[in-house]
């Protein structure tokens, strides 16, 4: 796993061979970010990143200078190589929650500048969880939220859709709550 810009660009972690997560490419990672810090600066802001994987992107919200960073990952192995590269990187900024991602934006009251969720595509429920995150608690106004997903999904009918971009097989659609709601 490659950082790829910010205070802790350029370093790498190896990733235990047993992760079963399917890490967002450096490529798509690196446009995605392009995208969002077009759309918001991501300098002083609180970031959630829900179905965490190896933490890449989570690492890279921190990188570029968001204030604090929430990660939720249910997977013991995923769960443990995250807390090790956060203790890495000395990151006094982040906090790694153990758990459901799906049962933590149905119960959370946090707020959150930026969500971004990239749920195992084969997931029983993956169509759902768009709208889960958007009538969750998380969002306020000038809020984005991020899903990265398959081609098989088209989320450009719900409300606040704001964007869809592909690279390569990686799919990721934006939403945006206006700050006139």
């Amino acid at each position: 796993m490659r950082i790829i810009r910010g205070k802790y660009g350029r370093r790498r972690f190896d990733v235990p061979s047993n992760i079963t997560a399917r890490p967002t490419t450096d490529f798509a990672r690196e446009n995605i970010f392009n995208v969002i810090e077009n759309i918001i600066d991501l300098e002083g802001i609180t970031a959630l990143d829900l179905f965490a994987g190896t933490g890449a992107i989570s690492f890279e919200f921190l990188s570029r200078g968001c204030q604090s960073v929430t990660a939720v990952e249910k997977a013991a192995t995923q769960y443990n190589f995250i807390r090790k590269v956060a203790q890495q990187l000395q990151c006094n900024n982040f906090n790694i929650v153990r758990g459901d991602a799906l049962k933590y934006a149905q119960t959370s009251l946090a707020k959150y500048d930026i969500i971004f969720a990239d749920p195992p595509y084969d997931l029983p429920q993956f169509g759902e969880i768009p709208q889960l995150i958007l009538n969750s608690q998380m969002l306020k106004p000038g809020s984005i939220f991020i899903i990265e997903h398959s081609r098989n999904y088209d989320f450009s009918s719900l409300p606040h859709f704001y964007d869809h971009r592909t690279y390569g097989s990686v799919n990721f659609s934006i939403f945006i709550i206006e700050n006139n709601e």
